[in-house]
């Protein structure tokens, strides 16, 4: 897992790999929307729907997982072993793109750009861009950074090093069944409900440990911590509101609150509702958290690996 954030610390996924081959997870989301395609029928009851879905995500994750099995059991042992899996879970760890992403809204809204920083923003959340002032911009960036920073980061780091291949291809599979099926809509209330009670299953560890490494590393330790445990069960996930909850804290800035999707409001509570609302320069605050804790994810999982 070391391996596999330093190759994607210094390469990310290149544009013109991308466009040869797409990514695992674009290869991922085909085969969950052909399932969802042919297995999710209107027309069948909600229960027909809720096992078709059962059987569906587990599929999914079974064979992701058993691939990552026959591959690793194919590599010669030894540290060549070690490299080899670092570079096949590179693609795995979204560490450059996740900073790449969030520092792209940070840099035109500090020069005062809101519609490039609108435009940058939209690429990462789903809230509606031309709702969002200066302040809406900063929180669904700083939001956005803290929530996949468990997601995409310390959740297949934490199932990569317990399991190895099979741990993390099966991990991606769940977080990906959950973003692309685990909604409450019409479509998914039932064929989702498994994708998304196994999604929160497997983050509910890696989310609290991404909590705690913010609270670790904010500017307002003590605050972070205080926020952390007093909100985080606030947020609509299970699982979300730790690392936001803890970052909203450290910042001084409060987070989540009322947003708009597709032109209809969402009342959600705020986390750390008595704070400010963040600026641009709290994006950049919020990133100066997020490259120290990557380093001591990889600097931890070092040490684990030779004692």
């Amino acid at each position: 897992m070391v391996v596999a954030m330093a190759v994607d610390a210094l390469l990310g996924w290149p544009a013109w790999l991308f466009a040869r081959i797409g990514h695992p997870v674009t290869w991922l989301g085909g085969l969950i929307a052909a399932i969802d395609t042919t297995w999710n029928r209107a027309s069948d009851p909600p229960s027909l729907r809720r096992a078709a879905g059962v059987a569906g995500a587990l599929a999914v994750i079974a064979l992701s997982a058993a691939l990552g099995w026959v591959l690793q059991s194919l590599l010669p042992s030894g540290w060549i072993q070690i490299v080899l899996i670092g570079i096949l879970a590179w693609p795995l760890v979204a560490l450059r793109s996740l900073h790449d992403h969030v520092a792209a809204v940070a840099t035109p809204l500090l020069a005062g750009d809101v519609a490039a920083a609108r435009e940058a923003v939209s690429r990462i959340v789903g809230r509606d861009p031309a709702s969002l002032d200066e302040a809406g911009i900063a929180r669904a960036a700083i939001e956005s950074l803290a929530e996949n920073t468990s997601d995409g980061i310390v959740a297949p780091v934490f199932w990569g090093a317990l399991f190895g291949l099979p741990g993390i291809l099966g991990y991606k599979a769940i977080n990906t069944l959950d973003s692309m099926i685990g909604h409450r809509n019409d479509r998914h209330e039932a064929f989702g409900w498994a994708a998304a009670r196994i999604d929160d299953v497997a983050n509910f560890i890696p989310a609290r440990l991404t909590g705690f490494l913010f609270v670790l590393l904010a500017p307002q330790r003590s605050e972070a911590l205080a926020c952390m445990t007093r909100d985080a069960r606030r947020h609509r996930s299970p699982n979300a509101g730790w690392p936001e909850a803890a970052m909203a804290g450290g910042l001084g800035v409060r987070l989540s609150g009322p947003r708009i999707y597709h032109g209809s409001v969402s009342n959600e509570p705020w986390l750390n509702e008595s704070a400010r609302d963040p600026r641009a320069a709290d994006i950049a605050e919020a990133l100066a958290v997020y490259r120290p804790a990557m380093l001591l994810v990889a600097g931890l999982l070092a040490i684990l690996a030779v004692a």
